[in-house]
């Protein structure tokens, strides 16, 4: 017997800016830096959703999610400016 699958994609479950920034707070609360490129392709693709285009997003975060990718800081918080958000610091 066969089993047939679908893709799943985490953005559809993204279905407002304020699910977006709690994705991504989560990610940062995690730390690893592989599990924060991959939510900001995922926060990315949901975004695009809300705006009805992804414009300049895309490509700025294919570059900074490329496998293997350790993308600059520049790449880095151009991506969180396209999200529409910024970097902050707080205490540990």
């Amino acid at each position: 017997m066969k089993i047939e699958t679908t893709l799943w994609d985490s953005a559809e479950l993204l279905d407002s800016p304020e699910a977006v920034t709690a994705y991504l707070e989560a990610a940062f609360e995690d730390g690893d830096q592989a599990l924060i490129l991959h939510a900001l392709g995922v926060a990315a693709r949901a975004e695009a959703k809300f705006r009805q285009s992804s414009g300049d997003m895309e490509e700025i975060l294919s570059e900074a999610i490329a496998s293997n990718a350790d993308p600059k800081l520049s790449t880095f918080l151009a991506a969180l400016k396209a999200l529409g958000m910024k970097v902050s610091v707080r205490a540990a």
